[in-house]
């Protein structure tokens, strides 16, 4: 084995939404079930990744700081739910959601309480009171939301992405907003910040560019300032 050369990882093409793309996302969200709505906006807004979405609960959210602690993942094997610990100490971590996102989730979680107490003996969510679950209150299982979001967007004729892509979505609306890579790179629990600069290196160089372009007007008003005075 020591002869042999560890082979390259290459990182595959991700596809996302961009800033339109998202937008029209949003919209076609309206007329869906609030817990959908809930957790899809969750997902593009902080990046959270499928299974950490799953592992939230009520005591891990501050809607009056408006941060979301992730402490836990979700996983489903062998027909039995898998709870543990986010793989890496960076995974553990508190994202700040949008302001404009709060009331729905507060509306929400009205609905979260009417659904309980209607479930009575029925609801099996034990100890566990997590955010997105069935009307028994098990957690929903990993596959049903791709199930779930596959339908969604042929139903409103969306540009296919994975589910797991808008986390990538996430990543790349910020970078093209001019958020610092070192603040994404927190958001979406990675270790290294060179993780950001390997998965999406395309976007930062299109950042870079618009940043650029802020010099030539810099430098173009100054022209114009320099010609009227002479």
């Amino acid at each position: 084995m020591e002869n042999i050369k560890k082979p390259k990882r290459v990182q595959k093409e991700t596809s996302v939404y961009n800033k339109n793309e998202a937008e029209l996302l949003l919209n076609c969200l309206a007329k869906e079930k609030i817990m959908w709505r809930v957790l899809i906006k969750i997902a593009i807004t902080t990046g959270l990744r499928r299974g950490e979405l799953l592992g939230l609960e009520w005591k891990h959210i501050d809607l009056d700081k408006g941060t979301i602690q992730v402490k836990q993942t979700i996983s489903y094997a062998n027909q039995e739910y898998i709870i543990k610990e986010p793989k890496t100490k960076n995974s553990v971590r508190t994202v700040t959601i949008p302001e404009s996102i709060i009331p729905e989730i507060k509306k929400y979680k009205s609905v979260w309480n009417r659904d309980r107490l209607q479930a009575g003996d029925l609801w099996e969510g034990g100890v566990y009171q997590f955010l997105f679950t069935s009307w028994d209150g098990k957690p929903l299982y990993p596959s049903s939301v791709g199930t779930w979001w596959r339908r969604f967007i042929k139903k409103h004729g969306l540009k296919y992405i994975r589910f797991h892509d808008l986390r990538h979505t996430s990543a790349t609306l910020l970078i093209n907003s001019g958020v610092h890579a070192k603040i994404i790179s927190t958001r979406l629990g990675h270790a290294d910040i060179r993780t950001i600069m390997n998965i999406y290196g395309h976007s930062l160089q299109e950042a870079d560019k618009e940043a650029a372009n802020h010099f030539e007007n810099l430098f173009e008003g100054g022209k114009q300032k320099r010609d009227l005075e002479a």
